[in-house]
């Protein structure tokens, strides 16, 4: 689980923002606890030089979940890692019936995007989760 954490939290500075908007400080203290089964998990990825990526699944309403902290760190990028983390949760979110899964992203996140996009994920309305403003919000049938 440490290694979640520090991967968490390098996402979180990488932003360039604060994630007050989300309860960041809390989701930290409690962690993992907004991953935790049977609703939730977090995957992590190794690249050629360690652990290179996570990504969690965590849930939001009966049947939708969300895709929660996708980051690859940069010298992992460029190797299929955010696929792979992607897909991981899709799948296991298929595998705990869930109908619907959904996220949102900084519009300056082009790669990230492209990669939901390439994956099924369609334009959403905003999902009620807290978001900067102009995030852009995703959701894919499952």
């Amino acid at each position: 689980m440490q290694q979640a954490r520090t991967l968490i939290l390098e996402y979180a500075a990488a932003l360039g923002i604060h994630l007050d908007f989300q309860d960041f400080t809390r989701e930290m203290n409690a962690f993992p606890a907004d991953y935790a089964p049977p609703g939730g998990c977090l995957f992590i990825a190794t690249g050629d030089h360690g652990p290179g990526g996570c990504a969690g699944l965590r849930p939001l309403t009966p049947g939708v979940c969300e895709m929660r902290r996708l980051y690859v760190r940069s010298r992992h990028r460029q190797q299929g890692l955010g696929q792979r983390l992607a897909l991981a949760v899709i799948a296991e979110a298929r595998a705990r019936r869930y109908t619907s899964m959904r996220l949102d992203t900084l519009p300056t996140m082009h790669i990230a995007i492209g990669l939901y996009r390439s994956l099924g994920f369609q334009p959403a309305a905003p999902s009620g989760t807290s978001a900067p403003e102009g995030a852009l919000f995703f959701e894919l049938k499952l």
